[in-house]
């Protein structure tokens, strides 16, 4: 019994890798039809979240941190792109598009000022990115989120928004920082072998969690789907055309740098992914219910493009598709 159990999840994980790009799609749509449901899953995100930074992070070790801290230049350029790069486009595009509405060009910047979201660790891990760059990345994020997004804010939309800084830096900590920390410091003390043995383990725990952050994550967005406008899909079609450029520019930039592939593959999705939920927890406290549509229509598209670009990145490099939690 047990033996078919462990064949059993070892093929689920191998089939959820290999048809990611259909996979994700398709929770997404479950999560919006199911939208009642999966939100009663939403208070479970964070701790999800945690356990998919856990996996990540089992292949890490400290001395990794250092080493991407040595070399800062694709660390501050993917900095760079996330928090002024990327808003300046959402603020152009918004002016030129919408300019009588200002609560939708806010809504634009706000979504590409908020933090790289965890869930990127997931993707980096199994198509065998750096996994310390991407830590190292989320961590230097979360440091900043507090002081960045509403910064960024009152610099391209002249916005003051006080942020619960304290509040964040907790969720975000819970999500992030101590996961990562427990899963490196077993690396640490087990020299390694943790990553050979429970790593592979938990690899189809891992993709069942991305299953389900996708399906609740997708729930929010629902109410707004069902009362869909000619302008709301302009500013749909526009969301995704930057997030799809932050992907592009991650991968560009790292290529420009002739970084190696694992380098290529953190920074395309450390700077293509967003964590949506902060910023749909801002626009809510903050701002009127207008400027949570282009927040939240960017869940839609988030997995979409990352598993679009995984397999682009996959085909150009070769990217291995064994087991990775």
């Amino acid at each position: 019994m047990g033996g078919t159990l462990v064949r059993f999840l070892k093929s689920f994980n191998a089939f959820i890798e290999k048809w990611m790009a259909l996979v994700t799609p398709l929770c997404l749509l479950t999560g919006v039809i199911f939208a009642d449901q999966f939100s009663r899953m939403l208070f479970l995100v964070p701790y999800i979240f945690a356990f998919m930074t856990f996996c990540g992070s089992l292949g890490s070790k400290f001395s990794d941190i250092g080493k991407v801290v040595q070399h800062p230049l694709p660390l501050i350029l993917s900095v760079l792109i996330l928090h002024l790069l990327l808003p300046f486009l959402a603020l152009g595009a918004g002016s030129l598009l919408f300019p009588q509405s200002p609560y939708i060009i806010t809504g634009m910047v706000l979504e590409f000022v908020v933090p790289s979201a965890v869930v990127s660790t997931m993707w980096v891990s199994i198509y065998r990115g750096s996994t310390p760059f991407t830590l190292s990345l989320l961590l230097i994020d979360t440091l900043l989120a507090p002081f960045c997004v509403p910064f960024s804010l009152r610099l391209f939309v002249g916005s003051s928004v006080q942020v619960d800084a304290s509040g964040m830096m907790k969720e975000l900590l819970l999500m992030v920082g101590i996961p990562a920390l427990v899963g490196m410091t077993l690396n640490q003390l087990t020299r390694g072998s943790v990553k050979q043995t429970l790593s592979p383990k938990l690899a189809p725990f891992g993709k069942i969690a991305l299953i389900l952050v996708v399906c609740a994550n997708s729930s929010k967005v629902a109410p707004f789907i069902r009362h869909m406008t000619p302008q709301l899909f302009a500013v749909a079609g526009v969301i995704l055309l930057l997030a799809a450029a932050g992907y592009a520019l991650g991968w560009a930039v790292s290529a420009v740098l002739k970084q190696k592939r694992e380098l290529v593959v953190s920074m395309s999705f450390g700077c293509g992914m967003r964590n949506i939920s902060a910023g749909a927890v801002i626009a809510a406290a903050y701002f009127p219910a207008e400027v949570m549509f282009p927040v939240m229509i960017g869940t839609l598209f988030q997995q979409i493009l990352a598993a679009s670009f995984a397999q682009l990145l996959k085909k150009h490099y070769g990217l291995p598709g064994e087991d990775a939690c």
